[in-house]
């Protein structure tokens, strides 16, 4: 490749060429100064690479490529490993057909079951979603395509999605929405950062100079590109000054004339233009060239082995499952034979094959019959058979990029069809196929096994019949949890917003931490997942290594007949930070292979964040002193194990002024004694007997600022010495803010 320029060697008209694309899918060319096009591809779980006269909109024309697992379902299987051998796989493709660019992870939180779109994402853990995405990306650029991960930032609804305004505070931002892009940055170092659609507090994502440039820039050291979701700039010269490098797709030249203009007329420092043109030029050269092979066989092999890794076994009664070689099942449900394997919308891939569970299950079944639904002797072949399998879910049009879902309920055909066969057979088992959670009321308990497949990829349906017979033993765990109604979601009043706003009253109390500090009942909480065999905790042990980190050890053991995958799950409880926190949160996890009566001492280190709140006063992140409860769960909602820590954490000495309240004050470690002394030697005999009279004067006044405070006290009659209240304000800086 002939070396590329540097922006002094191009005209200022050259450098805008390169800051937005030259058509839908591909990076402006300079052929005169050797800058080559580059192309940018979605998806996330398979390639969506359009032929040259495609546009984004026409979802379904694009070249056959390996459908793996969405991010639903990787979620699912709090497996890292997982996460990256999807990322491999598409970055193997990536590279094969000369994709520069990957458009994923979506690492956006799950703060609705309803958004259209959470099947793209993780989890509603922002932890969870980090590591996985982590994973990707660091497995994906190891085969040389760069990764994009979106949607930064607070994207997630997609209900008036380019102009709705998400209000949400910064401790929230902090602690729920930001940490798994802030994760993936300065761990895996992406290529580029897409901006979302949406506002972020009044401000468009794609011209928040926040977001772009003071937070991922500033704060976490990205050194990428940032590039727009396709259509997000609102106003190119605004965009650029914010920090958005490359405006995706093309504009026909009309946004590099603006900045031209802008530059020209001295609106712009043509200083910011090279900037993001040194970024741009980076990502080009960053690129390789195509090449290696793929093979598409040894591609779906690996779709169907990661699939098997993401399915949860929700419920398991009677040993239902698995499924006897030789039993009689009936399998009824269209989903058994036209399987229902992504979501809808720019993500959605053209498989090279796809594998229908029905097929799959008479390859291992001595005896499989067969129904689509209730017209087709669906009851009639339930009821002669030993157990039956109903496959339901949700259809591509009933979730996809683009709208909103606005109901959890199963189509009401599909939960009348289960009833019906539930109540003639022996035994009945549910598969769900769906992007979102589902609502699994109303027949939940007619039925002996549920077993959630998500959206598996062009493979799932081999995965899931060898889950069903036992080939594979399940291992997934719920990523999301499942609410009893949706009303007791805690976004249920706030989503989808009105009036242009969407806002995030629930604070950080998103998904499991709502559920379990309001206690709050759930169908199924966030964490669980069912095996075929058993698993004992034990010998729990916590270290202090510092005065804001631990070391975990714990043992597990796996009781059962079967070899299977556990994930051990740290969650972290306290009531030392001086801010409302959830019941728990989960601050470690991993995933072992255990077999029959294998027992491994498990060890995870929880580092400072682990027990770190944000504090929005001193910007920063805060540990408080105090006690700590470490824990270990089988879900959020089932601690089996746990033990209490002391940590010594951070020593915040806070800068007074006169509007701290006069709490602050007098529990100041140095203004606070000195304030009391003073305040009692100028009382006089009667004032101090009244106060000594009223106990609750102090609690009755604790919140006014000390500028109210001291004008309530001359009116009084109290007077402080002169220069006493501006002295204690010095000292308090003297100590400084910790």
């Amino acid at each position: 490749m002939t070396a590329q320029p540097e922006p002094a060697d191009l005209t200022l008209e050259q450098k805008a060429s390169l800051l937005s694309g030259r058509d839908f899918w591909h990076t402006e060319a300079i052929d005169a100064a050797g800058v080559p096009s580059i192309l940018l591809s979605d998806g996330p779980h398979g390639l969506r690479r359009q032929v040259a006269e495609a546009d984004n909109l026409d979802v379904h024309d694009s070249i056959s490529a390996t459908c793996f697992p969405p991010s639903v379902a990787v979620g699912s299987s709090w497996d890292p490993e997982v996460a990256a051998r999807v990322g491999t796989a598409i970055g193997r493709e990536a590279r094969a057909a000369g994709v520069s660019v990957v458009l994923g992870p979506g690492v956006n939180i799950k703060r609705s079951p309803l958004c259209g779109r959470n099947f793209e994402y993780y989890s509603e853990d922002p932890l969870l979603s980090g590591i996985l995405a982590t994973a990707y990306v660091r497995a994906l650029q190891a085969e040389g395509a760069g990764a994009s991960v979106k949607h930064f930032a607070a994207n997630n609804q997609e209900t008036d999605r380019m102009r709705i305004s998400a209000d949400v505070d910064e401790r929230t931002l902090r602690e729920i929405y930001f940490p798994a892009f802030e994760r993936v940055v300065t761990e895996a170092r992406p290529a580029t950062v897409m901006c979302s659609y949406n506002r972020v507090n009044g401000v468009l994502a794609s011209q928040n100079r926040r977001l772009l440039t003071e937070v991922l820039r500033d704060e976490w050291g990205f050194e990428g590109a940032v590039v727009s979701d396709w259509g997000a700039v609102n106003d190119r010269v605004a965009a650029l000054a914010a920090g958005l490098d490359l405006e995706m797709p093309g504009t026909g030249g009309s946004g590099d004339a603006e900045i031209v203009v802008a530059v020209r007329n001295g609106e712009l420092d043509e200083a910011v233009v090279d900037r993001s043109v040194r970024r741009v030029l980076a990502l080009v050269r960053r690129a390789v060239p195509p090449g290696g092979d793929v093979d598409p066989d040894e591609q779906h092999r690996l779709a169907k082995e990661v699939a098997a890794d993401c399915a949860v076994l929700l419920k398991n009664e009677r040993e239902t499952l698995p499924l006897a070689r030789g039993a009689a099942v009936a399998v009824i449900g269209e989903f058994a034979v036209n399987p229902r394997f992504q979501g809808g919308g720019s993500s959605h891939v053209n498989p090279t094959r796809v594998d229908a569970a029905l097929d799959a299950m008479r390859r291992l079944g001595g005896s499989v019959t067969y129904a689509s639904g209730l017209a087709d002797n669906a009851v009639e072949i339930a009821r002669e058979a030993d157990v039956a399998v109903v496959f339901a879910g949700l259809g591509e049009t009933d979730e996809s990029e683009g709208f909103d879902r606005e109901t959890l309920d199963l189509p009401a055909a599909q939960v009348d069809l289960i009833k019906a066969v539930a109540a003639a057979s022996g035994r009945t088992v549910v598969v769900l196929s769906h992007g979102g959670v589902v609502s699994l009321e109303g027949w939940h308990d007619d039925v002996d096994a549920v077993l959630d497949g998500w959206l598996l990829g062009q493979a799932g349906g081999s995965a899931i019949a060898d889950l069903l017979f036992g080939i594979t033993n399940p291992s997934g765990h719920l990523a999301e949890s499942i609410p009893l109604r949706l009303q007791d979601n805690p976004s249920y009043l706030t989503f989808p917003g009105e009036s242009g706003h969407t806002r995030y009253g629930e604070g950080v109390m998103v998904g499991y931490r709502y559920y379990e500090t309001a206690e709050v009942a759930v169908r199924y909480p966030f964490g669980h997942g069912l095996s075929y065999t058993t698993f004992e905790t034990g010998d729990l042990t916590v270290t202090a290594t510092g005065d804001d980190t631990a070391d975990v050890a714990v043992s597990v053991t796996n009781t059962g007949a079967r070899a299977g995958k556990h994930v051990v799950q740290v969650y972290v409880a306290t009531g030392a930070a001086p801010v409302r926190s959830p019941a728990r949160e989960l601050r470690a996890f991993t995933k072992v292979f255990l077999e029959p009566g294998e027992t491994r001492r498990v060890e995870l280190t929880l580092g400072r964040r682990a027990f770190a709140w944000y504090d929005i006063e001193l910007s920063r992140w805060v540990v408080s002193p105090g006690e700590y409860t470490v824990q270990i769960g089988r879900s959020a909602a089932r601690i089996v194990a746990e033990t209490p820590i002391t940590l010594a954490g951070d020593v915040i000495v806070r800068v007074l002024s006169l509007d701290s309240t006069v709490e602050e004050w007098f529990r100041h470690p140095v203004a606070g004694p000195e304030l009391g002394e003073l305040l009692a030697a100028s009382l006089t005999g009667e004032q101090s007997r009244q106060a000594a009279d009223s106990p609750d004067w102090l609690r009755m006044i604790a919140s006014m600022p000390m500028r109210q405070f001291t004008k309530l006290m001359a009116y009084r009659g109290i007077e402080l010495p002169d220069g006493s209240i501006p002295r204690l304000i010095e000292l308090s800086k003297g100590r400084g803010d910790g």
